[in-house]
């Protein structure tokens, strides 16, 4: 479970293969100057609901990983993720879609967001 920190002190829980991926689109956002929100439901042990963060250049963001070794990125999932960032709506992050093909041992699908 890795760790999205926001601003001074908000801290998101995202599963390590979920953030790297959000990690590639926020980042080219972020380096277009680009300014946008990112949506996420609350997870089973949270109250129900979901949250939404205005991400933009000037404020600080650090990505930190639990995993020492980084993910192998799937390019329709950064795609659909960058759709949804580039819609009025924001980046909503949403479940990886596997290809029925792949073996099953690879198709966890990541956690939920959590803010802690």
């Amino acid at each position: 479970m890795g760790t999205l920190y926001y601003g001074e002190s908000t801290a998101i829980h995202v599963d390590d293969r979920a953030l790297a991926h959000l990690k590639v689109v926020i980042a080219t956002k972020l380096r277009r100057s680009e300014s946008f929100t990112l949506t996420w439901q609350h997870p089973d042990d949270q109250p129900r609901g979901r949250s939404t963060i205005w991400l933009q250049p000037s404020i600080p963001l650090r990505f930190v990983f639990d995993d020492p070794e980084p993910a192998e990125l799937s390019r329709p999932w950064i795609e659909e993720l960058a759709n949804s960032a580039n819609s009025s709506g924001g980046i909503t992050l949403i479940a990886e879609h596997f290809d029925v093909a792949v073996d099953a041992s690879q198709t966890a699908a990541p956690a939920a967001l959590t803010v802690g």
